[in-house]
C-alpha cells in the first residue's frame, strides 16, 4: 500500500507560465461545459423561427390589406363629397337663374319691339352676360323638329308644308344649364295635313304626259 502524503491534493495540469488564476478559470470553464447540443435541437429552433416568420408575414399581409381597404374607402368618400358639392352648386345656380327667367323674358320682348335702348340696354346685356357665365344657355328655334323632352307645345295646328311635327313659332325660349333643362321652350307646333298623300314623283308625271293621260273607256 502506498501511503498518501497528508495535505497533498491533485491539481489540474497547468501550462507552464500560467498563473494560479488562469488555472482556476480553466477548471471552472471545464466544469460548466457540458456535452455538445444534438442536431435535433438546432432543427427545432429553426422550425420555431420559421413559424414565427410566417406569423409575422401573415400579420403584415393583413395590415396591408386593411390599409388598402381604408385607402379605397377614403377615395370613394372624396369622390362622393366632390359629387355632392357639384350637385349642390348646380342646384343653387339653377334656383337663382330660374328666378331671373321672367326678367330675361322681359328683356327679350323689349329687344323684339325695339325698346332695348340707352342705359336699360347696357344693364340688360350685362345681366345676360352674367347669366351666360353661370352656364345658362338659351334654346328653341323656329323650324326645328318638336321634341317633347325639351319643348312644351302651347298651340297646335296643321300645315301642308311640314313632314313631321315642327316648331313653327317660339313663344318663350327654353333654358338649360349643362345637361339640366330648367325650363322647356314653349312653342307652337304644326303637324302634316291629315289625309294628305305623298306627292307624285316627277317620273310618274312625265309618263302620264307622254301617254296622253289615261285611256277612256269604250
Amino acid at each position: 500500500m502506498t501511503e498518501e502524503t497528508p495535505g497533498f491534493e491533485e491539481k489540474p495540469d497547468v501550462p507552464s507560465g500560467a498563473t494560479s488564476d488562469d488555472a482556476a478559470a480553466s477548471a471552472e470553464s471545464s466544469e460548466k461545459e457540458g456535452p455538445a447540443a444534438p442536431a435535433g435541437d438546432a432543427a427545432a429552433k429553426i422550425a420555431g423561427l420559421t413559424a414565427q416568420l410566417d406569423q409575422v408575414r401573415m400579420a403584415l399581409n393583413e395590415r396591408t390589406a386593411d390599409l388598402q381597404r381604408l385607402q379605397a374607402e377614403y377615395q370613394n368618400y372624396r369622390r362622393r363629397v366632390e359629387r355632392d358639392r357639384i350637385t349642390v352648386k348646380e342646384i343653387a345656380t339653377a334656383t337663382l337663374l330660374t328666378e331671373l327667367l321672367p326678367v330675361l323674358d322681359d328683356i327679350g320682348r323689349a329687344r323684339d319691339h325695339g325698346e332695348l335702348v340707352g342705359g336699360f340696354k347696357s344693364v340688360a346685356e350685362s345681366l345676360e352676360t352674367a347669366a351666360a357665365k353661370m352656364g345658362l344657355q338659351q334654346f328653341g328655334k323656329e323650324g326645328e323638329p318638336f321634341d317633347p323632352t325639351i319643348h312644351e307645345a302651347l298651340m297646335h295646328s296643321y300645315a301642308p308644308d311640314v313632314t313631321e311635327t315642327t316648331c313653327v313659332a317660339v313663344l318663350q325660349p327654353g333654358y338649360r344649364i349643362g345637361e339640366r333643362t330648367i325650363r322647356p321652350a314653349r312653342v307652337a307646333v304644326a303637324e302634316p295635313q291629315p289625309g294628305a298623300g305623298p306627292a307624285a314623283s316627277k317620273d310618274e308625271t312625265a309618263n302620264d304626259e307622254e301617254s296622253g293621260g289615261p285611256e277612256e273607256g269604250a
